[in-house]
């Protein structure tokens, strides 16, 4: 893999650039899509720093568009604390020094050029994966397809393991928000599920609840073991 060259000699104006266009998301499950990715993350992934962003511009040349991916994961970088700064709007690698680990497409139509256009400039700015998540078949058969750079091109993966990030990417079937869908997850590298905050926080309930269960079953036995031996007529010590 070659790494991106960057053509910048020297930081732009971020003023004259436009990070915010206005638009809006493409549909109400792409949005939720884009959040549960963003949000799982950042929820219960234990990488120690990295950034995710969601239908924000990746700016990689001041003369360039920018590219504008629903989900990118950026590791070894540090989060912005202002983002009202105008310079902490959009995810531009000449700040970070890298480009982006992977970015995700969610097709929504068949207007978007997700496998051409986007195939192509992705790999010009060397992001090492580039996952298309179409649920609805628009573009392809395919509901996922992962790709990984080798010399400047992209070459689909027959797995979907992204070792740079020691993840997966996943289908699952199941309910988020109240919507039960198909849904694009991240999963571990031990193949478990990267909750989100309510899953985590349902998950340790459900773990109390287990060690309060436990509790209890260990004090009828005590009691039980207890009543046996006075039975016997020997008093039981103060703790069994």
């Amino acid at each position: 893999m070659t790494s991106f060259s960057y053509r910048i000699t020297e930081p732009p104006n971020i003023e004259d650039l436009v990070t915010d266009d206005g638009e809006p998301v493409d549909n109400t499950f792409s949005e939720k899509q884009q959040r549960l990715l963003t949000e799982s993350l950042y929820a219960s992934w234990d990488y120690p720093e990295f950034l995710t962003m969601a239908n924000v511009g990746l700016f990689y040349d001041a003369k360039q568009p920018p590219l504008v991916p629903d989900v990118l994961v950026s590791i070894d970088v540090q989060s912005a604390q202002n983002l009202r700064e105008k310079p902490n709007h959009s995810y531009f690698m000449w700040k970070y020094s890298k480009a982006p680990e992977i970015v995700i497409e969610i097709v929504s139509n068949k207007k978007g050029r997700e496998a051409e256009s986007k195939l192509i400039d992705y790999a010009h700015i060397g992001i090492p994966y580039y996952a298309i998540f179409d649920p609805n078949k628009f573009i392809s058969n395919n509901v996922l397809r992962l790709y990984e750079l080798y010399h400047d091109e992209y070459i689909q993966k027959a797995d979907k393991y992204l070792p740079k990030l020691g993840l997966y990417l996943k289908l699952w079937q199941g309910t988020y928000e109240t919507v039960n869908e198909q849904w694009l997850r991240w999963y571990n590298n031990d193949n478990q599920l990267i909750l989100t905050g309510k899953e985590l926080a349902e998950q340790e309930q459900q773990v109390a609840k287990l060690e309060r269960q436990r509790a209890e079953l260990e004090k009828q036995r005590a009691d039980k073991l207890a009543a046996q031996l006075r039975a016997l007529g020997i008093e039981p010590e103060d703790k069994i």
